[in-house]
């Protein structure tokens, strides 16, 4: 039976590549799909992992009806046998369900990835529908690793190396940004709540809110 899978993880745990993956197996086995994503960060329209690879995508825009799409790409003689979304926590609700439509009324495998939570450890809109809708939720295996070496369970935003916890849910950047510009880091609980980046880490900033307590 056709599914509603959802592949959720950090950042930098390896979702687009192992999205980009299961379009290569399929394609390999004569098997054609249809790709969705949404700001990824190679642009628009672009599927691609941190890896190298990329691959031509549909964008799936904000008021976009997804299923709509793919009922007139197969009407006009496309082929779709599968479909994969990246970046799917970018998504409106609305949206996730067109999804379940098409595993429901096209009886189409439909394979998301996206990150569950944002900077602020706040579920993302697409990410809370899929939890809510999809027949099998997959953790990643490729487990992300904190600065200080355990898993990485949080992703953060950072600008100039520090964490910040204030800002629009949905700003594109990437892990790993050079210094200066705004970007993103994994961390592992602990660290999240204490606010410690690698950069702070380094130079051996402690964030006042666990800073001992004197007594007197």
């Amino acid at each position: 039976m056709p599914e509603l899978v959802f592949f959720s993880g950090t950042m930098d745990c390896g979702k687009s590549t192992l999205a980009l993956q299961i379009g290569h197996n399929r394609s390999a086995r004569g098997l054609q799909g249809v790709i969705f994503t949404r700001d990824d960060r190679a642009g628009e329209g672009k599927l691609s992992s941190r890896l190298g690879l990329v691959t031509d995508a549909v964008e799936a825009a904000e008021g976009m009806d997804l299923y709509a799409h793919l009922v007139d790409h197969i009407s006009r003689g496309g082929r779709a046998d599968y479909v994969i979304v990246d970046e799917a926590q970018f998504l409106a609700g609305e949206q996730i369900d067109q999804l379940a439509r098409i595993v429901d009324d096209l009886n189409l495998d439909v394979f998301a990835f996206g990150i569950t939570t944002d900077f602020r450890t706040r579920l993302f809109p697409g990410s809370q529908r899929l939890m809510e809708l999809a027949d099998r939720i997959e953790a990643l295996q490729v487990e992300a690793l904190c600065w200080c070496g355990a898993r990485a369970t949080h992703n953060a935003r950072t600008v100039d190396g520090e964490m910040v916890v204030e800002g629009a849910q949905v700003v594109v950047g990437d892990v790993n940004q050079p210094t200066g510009q705004l970007g993103y880091e994994v961390l592992c609980r602990r660290h999240h709540r204490r606010r410690m980046t690698a950069a702070g880490a380094r130079a051996g900033v402690l964030s006042p809110d666990v800073l001992p307590v004197g007594q007197g």
